[in-house]
């Protein structure tokens, strides 16, 4: 965490400790909320909220703008994203006045068993090389919103990153530490293609913040996908590139498979709290886990709990660890497995949950019904639209897997598979892995009011419920709910198939001691994190007023910026 974030929590850690009035966030804000009429963008790198603004203000949608800045986002932060991994979306459409999903994830090769894994014995998929490559499925997202909700050519969307790509831009400091650790860790491990893409480009060494980089490679790729649409990616040369480099690192992804690819549109689904709706899309993801923390807190009145005090962080963390248990359970790909979602998120289900949290910390186990890295940015427009937007790669760059002269990295989201016979994520051909990435939409009487994402793996159901409510229940402005101190609860089953257990609470400098003691009586085990919460961006739309109020993550090199 960079030094002034974490004198700032410290000071805010003090706030709370001398027992001062009830907290209100602006203890926390590092940045004013930016305040605009027309539109707002809101991404991790400055450059490409500007790029996504350009494109608002010459008459392109939210949708447009987004693409956009997702682009430039695969060439300037290549530590979280890219056209190697997968997308997920929530848009709120003016026109028809609601709100529409799209799962973007690929599908596991279709020529790779689960028999083949336990085979070369494997008790678990491997974090990097070729075996984890599931279909990339960003820029079939791309084209998907595009159809749906896009007004300008896909060719102008892309132009602002083929200029950047083969120009230059400079390295912000945060992207410039990422890679001087992730792509060394890659050559280590003689990975072809890493030094020829990232390095070679680029006067042959690595580059440092404020130097300018380029990705030449990606500039041909993207100017391929301008020309020739979606097909340029999923058939012809690049799937042809594609599919032989992997199988010839000794992976089983096809042109086939390439081929087949299909994004899908979903319907978001929603609890309400506190008489707003949350929105979160179903599974493959694991946006209902915040779903379902949130209908479980509901019952307890937060008016009468401090914000960052024992009692607030215990029954937050209870909480995630019941929801997070149903996650190991029930989520995974709906075309293969049955996922009892209307349950999960009903009222009864909630108050059976919510019995079982005491005074102590619990262990739990999953609840009985019959029947790494990552990029978040939204995008609010003159007419009406937003969209709140996540890709990733997964862990940080990806796999590993660098297919020669194009630019970018494949991801390794097949990695959360389990290798478990008989459970609803287990592997098999063909298949969408469980997904950590989510984005997130709050509507209040039918209408937008906040476009928000958190990046972070497991942490993102838990930081999703805290901005939440910190909006609704601690009365805090949009950034200040996201400067806001965080923490998280880690352990406990998984997806991949790992079993229950106590886990550890993960504090950020801005909680109390006076907590940190509190949670421990309460039979927690109690860390300190560093540098994990990062990537929060949010617009919020005021209705009454008819303005956009803009934030961006104080942890990292973003900008929101509106017009």
């Amino acid at each position: 965490m960079k030094p002034f974030i974490t004198a700032l929590f410290f000071m805010a850690g003090m706030v709370l400790a001398t027992g001062q009035d009830r907290i209100t966030g602006a203890e926390f804000a590092t940045r004013s909320e930016v305040l605009a009429q027309k539109g707002m963008v809101a991404t991790s790198h400055p450059l490409a909220t500007q790029i996504g603004l350009d494109i608002l203000k010459s008459g392109g949608t939210a949708i447009d703008a987004a693409i956009a800045a997702n682009a430039a986002l695969g060439l300037m932060e290549p530590t979280g994203s890219g056209i190697g991994g997968d997308l997920f979306a929530i848009v709120w459409d003016a026109n028809s006045k609601k709100l529409h999903g799209l799962n973007a994830s690929g599908r596991s090769p279709k020529s790779l068993t689960l028999s083949e894994f336990k085979k070369k014995g494997f008790q678990k998929i491997p974090s990097f090389g070729p075996l984890p490559v599931s279909v990339p499925g960003a820029v079939d997202g791309w084209f998907e919103l595009h159809s749906k909700f896009g007004k300008l050519p896909m060719a102008d969307l892309l132009a602002p990153s083929i200029r950047y790509a083969e120009e230059g831009f400079p390295l912000t400091e945060l992207i410039a530490w990422y890679m001087n650790r992730t792509i060394p860790f890659f050559m280590e491990r003689e990975f072809p293609n890493i030094k020829e893409t990232y390095i070679d480009q680029n006067g042959g060494q690595l580059r440092g913040e404020g130097s300018l980089y380029k990705n030449p490679f990606l500039a041909q790729t993207y100017r391929k996908i301008a020309e020739g649409g979606r097909e340029a990616f999923y058939q012809g040369e690049i799937a042809e590139t594609l599919a032989s480099f992997i199988q010839s690192q000794g992976g089983y992804l096809t042109t086939a498979d390439l081929k087949a690819h299909t994004s899908e549109w979903v319907t978001p689904l929603s609890v309400n709290y506190r008489g707003y709706d949350v929105w979160e899309l179903p599974p493959n993801g694991q946006g209902i886990a915040a779903l379902q923390m949130l209908q479980i807190l509901e019952g307890y009145d937060f008016s009468a709990i401090e914000f960052g005090s024992a009692e607030h962080l215990h029954l937050f963390t209870e909480a995630k660890k019941l929801a997070f248990e149903d996650r190991a359970k029930y989520y995974a790909d709906p075309d293969f497995v049955q996922i009892p979602a209307k349950t999960l998120l009903s009222d009864t289900y909630a108050q059976k949950r919510r019995a079982q949290i005491g005074d102590k910390a619990g262990v739990y186990s999953a609840g009985e019904i019959s029947a790494g890295e990552t990029i978040y940015m939204t995008v609010a427009d003159q007419y009406g639209n937003m969209i709140s937007l996540i890709q990733s790669n997964y862990r940080g760059m990806g796999s590993g897997m660098v297919p020669p002269g194009l630019g970018f990295m494949l991801q390794d989201r097949g990695e959360l598979f389990s290798l478990k016979e008989g459970q609803a994520n287990t592997y098999a051909p063909g298949k969408r892995p469980f997904h950590t990435i989510i984005p997130a939409f709050i509507t209040r009487d039918g209408i937008p009011w906040v476009s928000f994402g958190v990046m972070g793996g497991d942490f993102q159901p838990q930081g999703h419920t805290q901005i939440v409510m910190n909006l609704i229940d601690f009365g805090m402005n949009l950034q200040e709910a996201g400067d806001a101190p965080r923490w998280d609860h880690t352990g406990g089953s998984s997806p991949t198939g790992e079993g229950p257990g106590m886990g550890a609470v993960r504090i950020e400098s801005g909680i109390p001691y006076k907590t940190v003691r509190g949670l421990m009586d309460r039979g927690h085990q109690v860390r300190y994190a560093r540098g994990v919460y990062g990537g929060y961006q949010a617009i919020l739309w005021d209705a009454a007023e008819g303005v956009y109020h803009g934030a961006s993550e104080s942890r990292k090199d973003g900008q929101a910026a509106g017009y």
